[in-house]
């Protein structure tokens, strides 16, 4: 039996790739009914979007943006709404973390891959 190796992959605009399908098998088994192990790339397909981390890396921060706005316009108008100005910095500090752990993830998948 011939083990499953060569795999087709898909290259996003970000530089970022990802596995699709399974293209053929390779000649290389250790036992019958195991495959290599190896994953090999058959055909790489460019995509013009952007990969999952980069796509939330962008949501993240236009919701930012956004609660920045809306923080900076309720401290132009007088300042009234205290606790719901406090939720909103927290909400900002949040994002700005869920940003920066996306960015150390996709930049560790770069990294790791560039090895």
């Amino acid at each position: 039996m011939i083990g499953m190796c060569f795999y087709n992959q898909k290259r996003f605009a970000c530089g970022d790739w990802s596995w699709t399908s399974f293209a053929h098998r390779c000649n290389y088994e250790y036992r019958t009914g195991e495959t290599c192990g190896m994953r090999l790339v058959n055909m790489t397909e460019d995509d013009r979007s952007k990969c999952r981390l980069c796509e939330k890396i962008e949501t993240k921060y236009r919701r930012r943006s956004a609660e920045v706005d809306r923080l900076e316009r309720w401290q132009r108008e007088g300042g009234t709404l205290v606790a719901s100005m406090d939720r909103s910095q927290k909400l900002i500090m949040e994002l700005e973390k869920e940003i920066r752990t996306l960015q150390r993830e996709r930049d560790d998948r770069r990294s790791t891959l560039l090895r």
